[in-house]
Parts: structure tokens; sequence; C-alpha cells
């Protein structure tokens, strides 16, 4: 009989899906907290649930009860359930609108897209890729929609305001900072649907960015 000071134990399997592979919690004993929570925990609970449930019929209450955290654990690391998804991305879209805001009169292309690049460099595979690959089975098709035009808005705005400081007139730098932005959550995508095992979404975008290397930058 387990004594009620012996630790709760876990042992992860792991569920294959299209584009990836969720690890999945398996409870060898009585439900508790783990002795670590973590945001990838979460993050995988919610992953599990979206593609068993789809994202509406899934709860913050339905993620912590399965990663065995509390509500407020999930909130230290999330502002929602849709931050679950987008977590990592904004934040390296932040580190990029603060790189192109830093280069001034300076910004030109080959530093706009130097910044851009960052933005998928070593981007591994994560929550918003398997999102990517897997929308129809996880009912996210007008959620990624709306929630991939906030970011296209806030990345555009930040490259045309770059092109603007540099003296680029302003319905050119609009032009630009649509044209990379597009690119950048494209490329993003493209390298999710086809499988974020294979290749990179820095080539994707390398790519991408090749597609608009003819528009002007200079006035």
């Amino acid at each position: 009989m387990r004594s009620k000071n012996t630790p709760h134990e876990r042992s992860w399997g792991h569920r294959a899906v299209s584009g990836g592979t969720v690890r999945v919690m398996k409870s060898t004993g009585r439900a508790g907290r783990p002795k670590a929570s973590s945001r990838e925990t979460l993050a995988e609970a919610a992953c599990e649930l979206f593609l068993e449930r789809g994202y509406d019929r899934t709860s913050v209450a339905d993620i912590t009860q399965r990663a065995g955290v509390s509500r407020s654990s999930f909130f230290n690391y999330f502002t929602s359930k849709s931050d679950v998804l987008w977590s990592g991305v904004d934040e390296r879209v932040g580190h990029a609108t603060a790189a192109l805001e830093n280069l001034g009169t300076a910004a030109d292309r080959d530093a706009v897209q130097d910044i851009l690049l960052l933005v998928v460099r070593d981007f591994a595979p994560d929550p918003l890729a398997l999102a990517l690959r897997n929308s129809a089975a996880m009912g996210l098709q007008d959620e990624l929609v709306r929630d991939t035009g906030l970011r296209l808005a806030r990345l555009s705005a930040a490259v045309s305001r770059a092109a603007s400081a540099s003296g680029v007139d302003v319905i050119r730098a609009d032009i630009l900072g649509a044209a990379y932005a597009a690119a950048v959550l494209s490329s993003l995508r493209v390298w999710a649907e086809h499988g974020a095992g294979r290749g990179t979404p820095e080539a994707v975008l390398l790519d991408a960015l090749g597609t608009i290397h003819d528009l002007p930058w200079a006035i």
C-alpha cells in the first residue's frame, strides 16, 4: 500500500501527431502536483487537449488539471490559451522590434533582414508549429488567422518605422513593412506545414526575402 508521504510519480509516453510528437503524461499514482511544473509541461498538456477536444472546448482549468498544476501556475507563464501557442514567437518579435527601433537612421535592407532572420533562427518545433500543422484537427483555423494578423501588424509597423527613420517615404515604408512581416510569418507557417522536422524556417525565410529583394529601400 502506498504511503501518504510517497511522492507522486509520473512517467511519460509519446503520442505521434502530424508534424511532431506530443509527450503524453501518464500518472502512475494518485493525482497531484508534479514535483516541478514548467512552461513545457503546461504547453504539452495544452497541445494534447487541443488535439483531443479542440481549442474552443479546452479551458485553462482543463490544461492545469492535465498538467497537475494550479491555475495560478498557468498564469505565471501564460496570459491566455493563445499565449501557449504564441509566447515563443512573441518574445522573438519583441526583441526584433526593439532592435529595429535602435537602428535609427542607419536602417537599410541588410540591417533589417539580419534582424528579421533572428526571429526564426534556431527555431525548434514548438506548440505553434504543431498548431499550424494540425490547425484543422485542433479547430484553430480562425484563431490562427486572427493571431497571425496581430503579429503581422506589430512586425510590419516596426519595419515601417525603421524605413521611415532612414528617409524612406511613408507609403513605400508601409509597403516594405508589410512585405517583410509577411515573409517572416509566412516562412514559419510554410516550415511548420511541411513538417517542422524538415529544414529550417531560416532557410524558408531567406528564400522568401529573395522574392522581395527588388523592392527599393532608398527613395
